[in-house]
């Protein structure tokens, strides 16, 4: 025993021996890197099937947290003109219906208007507001061939309506208590606007006047969609058959006016506009809001906020994509459920119609796109390349290209 204590004593001498002192290091950093987040927003020009010349072309435009709007010429798949003058974050970019101009709004609450042909800004850059731009809209081609008037939304709880051939604001829409977060210009000349105020307000464009304001959600009104958004967008110019270019029209202006006229009563039917709204209470309304406050329906099953909703172009699907991973598929007339479109495994941020209104493309944050068939009511394609969250997804009008851009600073282009 004492020589078991004598060989502890030494070990423990030899350990106070080998203990080395403490020594303080100072780490001071040599550099600072500083990571912004850029989001990108793609959006596809209204114009039909694309000619070989690139000045004629189907044009794809980009807006990005680089503050810079890009053209890319989608018959070379390669970038055309790079726009330069925003000093912040692009947020919304909205193409005229007669494909002629694109208006692009920033973080910083200017509007500027681009020659997509040249790449040039048009006229003088659009101020007023006093935050930043949330949604952009044109005036709808069969009500004014000349698209000449856009309407803004912004942070500020305005909506304002801009003239964009002189340059200056035309009206201004205030009623809204809160943000203002999505703005559409009617075919019958009313202009619906969401807002974080939780109502959507019905106004007349001619004259400004707040016609009614529809309440039921119980949070944030995020997105809304109109019945005839599609025949809206394209004009007088049928995706089909590929008649008309944008970029190199014929015919006066009352011919396209008369055109656009004629598709969008096809369209519109015997009744009026429909349009449906989501929330971050996690409900869809379906709305008749030229002729009632009411609501059609009340669409519930989603389980965490909606991020954006869809009509079909032929008008019959609504289609909402919500943070809860899924789509959710609707009846456009009624608002009846008819299924949930489930794969994606993250929030789906974005999604888009074909033409023909049987496949639907959907954007996530778990950095893939998915194709799903509307008939069958099952995934089609799976879409996976990007690195990241995917932000932006949009279909071309003639059905033959989509596009999408995402966290990773990349914009795909993904043929049919």
């Amino acid at each position: 025993t004492a020589g078991c204590a004598a060989a502890a004593g030494q070990k423990r001498r030899e350990q106070t021996l080998t203990v080395r002192p403490n020594v303080r290091r100072r780490y001071r950093p040599a550099r600072f890197f500083r990571v912004r987040f850029v989001p990108i927003f793609a959006l596809l020009s209204p114009s039909p099937r694309a000619p070989p010349a690139p000045s004629a072309g189907r044009y794809l435009a980009s807006g990005s947290g680089d503050t810079t709007v890009r053209f890319w010429d989608l018959s070379t798949e390669t970038p055309q003109f790079t726009a330069k003058g925003h000093r912040h974050w692009v947020l919304s970019i909205a193409w005229s219906p007669d494909g002629k101009k694109l208006a692009s709004g920033c973080k910083n609450s200017q509007i500027f208007l681009w020659d997509p042909a040249t790449g040039n800004q048009i006229g003088r850059v659009l101020t007023g507001h006093s935050k930043w731009i949330t949604c952009l809209c044109w005036e709808p081609l069969h009500i004014n061939p000349e698209c000449r008037y856009l309407a803004s939304a912004s942070k500020d709880g305005s909506i304002r309506i801009w003239d964009t051939l002189m340059g200056r604001c035309d009206k201004i829409l205030t009623s809204h208590t809160q943000s203002v977060t999505c703005v559409k210009w009617g075919g019958d000349g009313l202009l619906y606007s969401s807002s974080q105020d939780r109502t959507i307000k019905v106004w007349r464009s001619q004259d400004g006047i707040l016609c009614r304001t529809l309440q039921g959600h119980a949070h944030w009104v995020n997105t809304m969609a109109l019945s005839t958004d599609y025949v809206l967008r394209t004009g007088a110019f049928e995706p089909a058959e590929a008649t008309i270019n944008p970029q190199d029209m014929s015919g006066s202006l009352a011919e396209l006016k008369d055109k656009a006229q004629q598709r969008y009563d096809k369209v519109r039917g015997q009744g009026p506009e429909r349009l449906v709204s989501g929330s971050d209470d996690f409900t869809l309304f379906l709305w008749r809001p030229a002729e009632d406050k009411k609501p059609l329906e009340r669409m519930t099953g989603h389980q965490a906020l909606i991020n954006q909703v869809l009509f079909s172009p032929d008008t019959r699907i609504i289609a909402s994509a919500s943070f809860d991973k899924s789509i959710k598929l609707w009846e456009g007339r009624t608002g009846k459920y008819l299924t949930s479109l489930r794969g994606h495994v993250s929030a789906v941020y974005q999604i888009a119609w074909s033409a023909d209104s049987r496949l639907l493309v959907s954007g996530s944050s778990d950095s893939t796109l998915k194709v799903w068939n509307a008939e069958t009511k099952k995934l089609a394609i799976d879409l996976p390349g990007h690195a990241d969250e995917v932000f932006a997804t949009d279909w071309s009008p003639d059905g033959q290209r989509v596009a999408s851009g995402g966290k990773d600073k990349c914009l795909r282009i993904w043929r049919r």
